[in-house]
């Protein structure tokens, strides 16, 4: 159990997940204070106050203490414990904001974990679950992480505002992770993807993956986007259409991108075949960044390698988000670890500047789980 003299002190909202998953992770407890204090309804909302009540079901003796307002926070972390369990996901966000922070904490449970999430399956604000199970469930598989029971299983749609999605995440616990090399990108072998539509034509499918092929195919002939038109119950409760697409190198790497129609009744109506051509421009956008893992994953990366075992690991990234940047500041305020940071360009390749972080793990160890 963490005690409460080495607390840390934040102010806003801003990284709140990050912040919540990196006390878990290290039993240091945060106190979070002036919680958008000038908004007209201050406070945490209730997507974030969702995100604390998962928090509290996946581990055991967690202290959890929100003022009046809910402008104030005090989290003192328990112990990580998994099972079986189920959440419905505040429909203001996907399952994607909370899936991205269970995919940082479910190695290190007592218990594997099968979790069943119900909500937004896919939206503009978040990645959404098809990304996730593309990009990084092979991410984790590279530092150990792999079994059986190890899947990310869409079993319903759900598209704002209504949602109705289902997804199964399960993952096995491990004692220790595995130090990893991803220095290499390789080069853009294929490209796969996913066009889905809910409660509208199953044609929109075809607009959109007919749409994203004529800009992929002038580049690569690897390319397949298959369709998944849900119907009846599997459909959700509100009507939209998206495309995911992934591209995978020579060596394995994975760079994703995505976009989703607008949520019925907000903004402009979206063509599929407009949808379909922006994202595959985002999609050469993310390959032009390049690095041996996508903009969605560069935080989870970091996190592995700084749980990893005390021996030397080392990525190479694309340009760092914004996201990614406060992250690396967090790390260093909850484990003291600082990455070695060197700027790497490749003369036979166009693209965008690569950074190459190297650090340390800190050797942590699930104690939970029995070494076999």
């Amino acid at each position: 159990m963490a005690s409460q003299g080495n607390c840390l002190r934040y102010e806003g909202c801003n990284f709140f997940r990050q912040r919540i998953v990196l006390s878990t992770l290290s039993g240091r407890p945060v106190k979070i204070q002036g919680i958008r204090v000038k908004d007209e309804s201050p406070g945490i909302r209730d997507f974030e106050a969702s995100f604390i009540r998962l928090m509290d079901k996946i581990t055991n003796g967690t202290r959890i203490e929100i003022n009046e307002t809910g402008t104030s926070l005090y989290y003192l972390p328990g112990l990580l414990s998994g099972g079986t369990l189920e959440h419905d996901c505040n429909i203001q966000r996907s399952i994607g904001y909370y899936l991205e922070s269970l995919l940082c904490l479910a190695p290190f449970m007592k218990h594997p974990i099968k979790i069943t999430l119900r909500g937004v399956t896919n939206d503009q604000a978040d990645p959404s679950v098809d990304t996730l199970k593309a990009t990084a469930i092979p991410l984790m598989k590279k530092f150990g992480i792999d079994g059986e029971h190890f899947e990310l299983k869409i079993v319903k749609r759900g598209m704002p505002p209504g949602g109705g999605g289902e997804v199964i995440f399960s993952c096995p616990v491990r004692k220790l992770l595995r130090p990893v090399q991803l220095t290499d990108p390789g080069k853009i072998k294929r490209i796969r993807g996913v066009a889905y539509s809910v409660r509208v034509s199953p044609q929109i499918g075809n607009r959109i993956v007919d749409a994203a092929r004529s800009v992929l195919n002038r580049f690569l002939p690897d390319i397949y986007i298959y369709t998944d038109h849900m119907k009846g119950a599997n459909s959700g409760k509100s009507p939209g259409f998206g495309l995911s697409l992934v591209a995978e190198t020579t060596e394995g790497c994975f760079l994703s991108t995505e976009l989703a129609s607008n949520p019925q009744g907000q903004g402009s109506t979206v063509l599929p075949e407009d949808l379909g051509r922006n994202c595959a421009v985002l999609l050469l956008e993310e390959i032009y960044r390049g690095g041996c893992v996508d903009s969605v994953n560069q935080s989870l990366v970091l996190l592995l390698m700084t749980l990893g075992q005390q021996d030397v690991s080392k990525v190479l990234l694309g340009p760092l988000s914004p996201y990614t940047i406060e992250f690396l500041r967090h790390l260093r305020s909850f484990f003291q670890i600082m990455f070695k940071m060197e700027s790497k360009t490749f003369e036979e390749r166009k693209g965008a500047e690569k950074v190459l972080l190297t650090c340390v793990g800190v050797g942590y160890s699930n104690l939970s789980k029995p070494v076999k």
